[in-house]
């Protein structure tokens, strides 16, 4: 059970943000100083070939993302990427508190019937425990998260195309939470970035600043 929407790490990611209009790329680096902008670029996508957060032409897709690649100027592979779209369901739930990893699968897979108007086996579903119930002590609180894993499916099949491995699969808006709970003036451009061009771009970037922040995670 579970994507990755929560779980997942690996040294540093591209944070590879995918929607309706255009693919936008990310490098951070960081240090005792706060992170930095190693690289950045995005790419047009064509009309129609992402509708709603799903994607509908795979190979435009994939094309588009390996063009945007060169310009990055990178050599890293390993990606962080989102679903997004009205496929995807969050929720909090309240469970027993105490139940061992196992337990709590079971209990979360039972509970996402309730939620999830999809049949179970075609979706992905992961979950974090976040703090104990505020109503019980003897409750926790758990955000559950889940999508069509042919969403999931669709994004990691143009990262192969890309080149690219994927390593994490995240919720674009626990992406766009994390890239906003930070200071993007704290982001100091590198030596590859036109500073001045990012102040004006570093908005935009907000999804895929967050999913490369999973690297730090």
């Amino acid at each position: 059970m579970g994507k990755g929407f929560f779980k997942g790490k690996a040294d540093t990611l591209l944070g590879v943000d995918i929607n309706d209009t255009a693919i936008r790329l990310v490098e951070l680096g960081h240090s005792a100083h706060g992170y930095t902008i190693q690289s950045y670029t995005s790419q047009v996508l064509p009309a129609h070939a992402v509708v709603d957060g799903a994607l509908l032409d795979l190979e435009s897709v994939g094309r588009t993302l390996h063009a945007a690649l060169p310009r990055l100027e990178t050599r890293l592979r390993n990606a962080a990427v989102a679903v997004a779209g009205p496929s995807v369901i969050t929720r909090v739930i309240e469970m027993a508190a105490g139940l061992s990893d196992d337990e709590m699968a079971w209990a979360i897979q039972a509970e996402a019937e309730q939620y999830i108007p999809y049949p179970l086996d075609e979706v992905a579903i992961d979950y974090q425990v976040q703090r104990r119930s505020t109503q019980d002590p003897a409750r926790v609180e758990v955000l559950l998260a889940a999508c069509l894993k042919e969403h999931v499916e669709s994004r990691e099949a143009v990262l192969a195309l890309a080149g690219l491995v994927p390593k994490v699969v995240d919720v674009e808006a626990f992406a766009l939470a994390r890239a906003c709970s930070q200071d993007f003036a704290s982001f100091t451009p590198g030596h590859r970035v036109d500073g001045a061009l990012w102040a004006v771009d570093a908005r935009g970037m907000g999804v895929a600043c967050g999913l490369a922040l999973r690297s730090f995670a």
